[in-house]
């Protein structure tokens, strides 16, 4: 198998696993934007992420002789190692609740807010398993203060999310539903109003997803294009209750930050539980155990969740699913982007250390990006939103740095 020597190696897998995981969610936010149903568009995500930690198992897990210690993935499937491959199939399956929980999340609270949230919670309780799991590898005195710098980041996040909240709720105090003559979906945002409307079809198995193209023809950041917007995507958030937006965002954050914990364990067995002689799991064959139950969870749930909707979603069925085309290819790409980015991060942790792979975490640089670019995000905000923008973003380059410089070197 292929094995990661140096530290400047472990390093790029890293940034280039922050590359992949910062980009997935936004395109799975430009499907959701679009009308796509967050059901079909995760069943198709699932579906290439699995492939792409096979793909890495039959490639970088198969390369080079099988050694006693450091077997190939295919060779290390029939040994006796069934409580790693447990602990690799819990990191798997909180990491898919991570996942389906921020699918939605990102319609409620945003896209650049969630990731920096989930991703601060993950770092300070993550990370910190992770040093102690990796026998204190990393320099603490350089790792401590990098989560220091995350703990500073959300709370400059939360500050963000609240200023372009009060600037949209300014945008939005002149403008009403029914300006253009549009019916409002989810009932009237200024009273309050959590209902659907009854006219709003519920069974998109009677009718083809199509692209509305309206939130295009608005500026960004106007309030026509807020309204747009909420008519064309397919999760409504206007008049929901906010907690339940951060609710969502903080029981992420929990299941993110167990899921590389559980994989260290798969990996270096720190609590002793294989049998003598037996060899650790190499993280190929750990990562594709970890892949494995994360699909068969998220397939199964969002089968459930065709069927049985929640937050007010329309009802579907398997086989509107198989017959929805549009935007797949870009779920298809989603489920490649964290595949990827996922066994990078791991292949990088083995090498330097875990805890110093968490600095991927810092995610929400380039999730921010795309929310940005291609959301519009934040235009025509207030002063004061742009510069706890800045603030944040600048707060998690420290961190990432921070991070990556506490790289140790585990020993074979």
């Amino acid at each position: 198998m292929y094995v990661i020597e140096d530290k400047g190696g472990a390093i790029a897998l890293m940034i280039a696993s922050l590359l992949f995981l910062g980009t997935w969610p936004a395109v799975l936010t430009l499907l959701e934007r679009r009308g796509r149903l967050p059901q079909h568009t995760y069943l198709d995500y699932s579906i290439t992420n699995l492939m792409a930690a096979i793909l890495i198992a039959l490639t970088f897990g198969q390369i080079g002789d099988s050694k006693p210690n450091q077997p190939n993935f295919i060779s290390q499937l029939s040994q006796d190692n069934w409580p790693s491959v447990l602990f690799a199939m819990v990191g798997g399956i909180v990491l898919s609740l991570g996942n389906l929980s921020t699918q939605y999340a990102w319609a409620y609270v945003g896209l650049s807010v969630t990731e920096v949230i989930t991703c601060s919670i993950t770092v300070v309780i993550g990370t910190t398993m992770n040093y102690f799991l990796d026998g204190r590898i990393n320099k603490a005195e350089i790792l401590f203060p990098g989560v220091g710098c995350f703990l500073v980041a959300v709370f400059l996040g939360s500050a963000v999310h609240s200023s372009n909240a009060a600037d949209n709720k300014e945008k939005l105090s002149g403008s009403k539903c029914n300006k253009r003559g549009n019916a409002c979906a989810w009932g009237d945002y200024k009273n309050g109003s959590k209902e659907p409307k009854k006219d709003v079809a519920k069974d998109v198995e009677l009718a083809a997803y199509s692209s509305n193209k309206k939130a295009e023809k608005s500026k960004a950041g106007t309030a026509e294009y807020l309204l747009e917007l909420e008519e064309q995507r397919s999760i409504k958030v206007f008049g929901s209750n906010m907690f339940l937006g951060l609710a969502i965002v903080f029981f992420a954050g929990i299941c993110f930050s167990l899921f590389s914990p559980a994989f260290n364990l798969a990996t270096n067995d720190q609590w002793h539980t294989l049998k003598k002689g037996v060899p650790h799991l190499v993280v190929y064959t750990a990562f594709f155990y970890f892949s494995t139950s994360c699909f068969v969870l998220a397939i199964a749930l969002n089968i459930w969740f065709l069927y049985r909707p929640i937050l007010g979603l329309p009802r579907s069925s398997f086989k509107a699913y198989i017959q929805d085309w549009n935007g797949r290819q870009w779920a298809f790409l989603a489920g490649l982007l964290c595949g990827f980015g996922n066994g990078f991060q791991f292949m990088g942790g083995q090498a330097a250390g875990y805890a110093a792979a968490d600095a991927v975490q810092a995610l929400p640089l380039v999730s921010t990006f795309w929310g940005i670019i291609l959301f519009g995000e934040y235009r025509k905000s207030s002063k004061k939103t742009y510069i706890l923008l800045i603030s944040m973003l600048v707060m998690f380059i420290v961190a990432v740095a921070v991070l990556m410089a506490s790289s140790g070197h585990r020993k074979s």
